[in-house]
């Protein structure tokens, strides 16, 4: 198997209610990335794209549709979806295809715009609850998520106050990202004051629904060593997915995390995460998740993630800085795209090239994680330098 790297990268502007057509903000994360190490879309040989369900757009056959503006017009092409955890599974499509030796160079592309389908996109979710034993309890995704989020409170003694950082950190880093969305100063008593969506959740402990793209150049070792001197590695893939039924496992948990990232690590040559990952990306599309999602990055012990983010080991200047890009909580979350915004932090954290979000300590090993659907899929990356 061939090693692969990331060598270049784009992402536009996180908003609501973009002007631009889905092709046109995959057409410019995919112009910034080529762009960004010098290449055109004649040096791609194949084109791989993530983009959540048709319903995240309103658009049917989205993958056919947006397939020109990400620049595959005559070129092989796969689109592929794991609902949240896309953004990072794209880039798994793409690694695998150079890695095999099918492809030299992989343009992966994220796109997703969500905040002008009407009804909401969160309504395709009613679909897929289980007819007979979920369904007539009209759930919808911030219900489930406020019962899980409620669940992991209960299982570690924690609180909506130990929570609550997350949201105050992330937003406060984002303020140094060009793409965010909602970056801004806040505070504890801001985020349990909002306005209650569900209990547990608040307002402000949700990510906003986004409009954006975002877009990545892998390319074989003996191609990267010719575009650039500092590639960056993908050393570990891990994904995996649980049940859909949310009421019959451990919600405290998030076991499909853990399976995938012991598939990266073992990838990876990872022996102790919590010791050797020096920056980690986790999808944050809801406070809880951050810490939850540490947990089963095994980056810590079962309920310890809200006691490292207290004593602000999460921070950018911590012992284990966790979303300095803003997470989807600051830059926004329009869905795939974020996963793959969180491959470009990285990316950019490892070559030392993330201005004000960056990092001390010249990192060199990382990861990028996300997750979808009902609460079941786990995609994660690991990077080096």
């Amino acid at each position: 198997m061939r090693r692969v790297a990331i060598v270049g990268a784009g992402i536009t502007k996180f908003v609501r209610r973009a002007q631009e057509t889905g092709k046109e903000l995959s057409f410019e994360a995919t112009k910034m990335a080529l762009d960004s190490c010098g290449l055109t879309l004649k040096d791609i040989d194949m084109v791989t794209l993530g983009t959540a369900p048709d319903a995240f757009d309103g658009v049917h056959m989205k993958g056919e549709w947006l397939s020109d503006g990400a620049g595959a017009w005559r070129k092989p092409y796969m689109r592929n979806f794991v609902g949240g955890g896309t953004g990072v599974f794209a880039p798994i499509h793409g690694f695998f295809h150079v890695a095999s030796g099918m492809a030299d160079t992989c343009m992966v592309v994220c796109e997703e715009k969500m905040s002008s389908c009407y009804p909401h996109p969160q309504g395709a979710f009613k679909t897929i609850f289980d007819h007979t034993l979920e369904q007539p309890l009209n759930p919808t995704l911030i219900w489930i998520f406020a019962l899980e989020m409620n669940r992991y409170m209960n299982t570690y003694g924690l609180t909506k106050k130990d929570i609550a950082g997350v949201s105050v950190k992330n937003k406060r880093n984002a303020l140094d990202h060009p793409s965010a969305q909602i970056p801004e100063n806040i505070t504890v008593e801001d985020v349990l004051n909002s306005e209650t969506l569900a209990w547990p959740v608040n307002r402000l402990d949700i990510s906003p629904a986004s409009d954006g793209a975002a877009a990545v150049i892998l390319c074989s070792e003996e191609k990267a060593k010719k575009i650039t001197d500092r590639p960056v590695w993908i050393s570990g893939v891990g994904w995996n997915i649980d049940t859909a039924y949310w009421a019959t496992k451990d919600l405290s948990y998030p076991r499909y995390v853990e399976k995938a990232a012991r598939q990266a690590y073992e990838m990876a040559g990872i022996k102790e995460p919590h010791k050797e990952i020096q920056v980690a990306e986790p999808y944050d599309p809801f406070s809880y998740k951050e810490l939850h999602h540490m947990e089963g990055l095994l980056l810590c012990k079962k309920g310890e993630a809200a006691r490292m983010l207290a004593d602000g080991v999460t921070e950018r200047t911590g012992n284990l800085p966790t979303c300095p890009s803003g997470g989807a909580l600051g830059v926004g979350n329009p869905i795939a795209a974020t996963g793959l915004m969180k491959i470009i932090e990285i990316f950019l954290q490892l070559r030392g090239e993330a201005g004000k979000r960056q990092v001390p300590g010249n990192p060199r090993v990382g990861l990028a994680q996300a997750w979808g659907d009902l609460m079941q899929v786990g995609t994660v990356v690991v990077m080096k330098s």
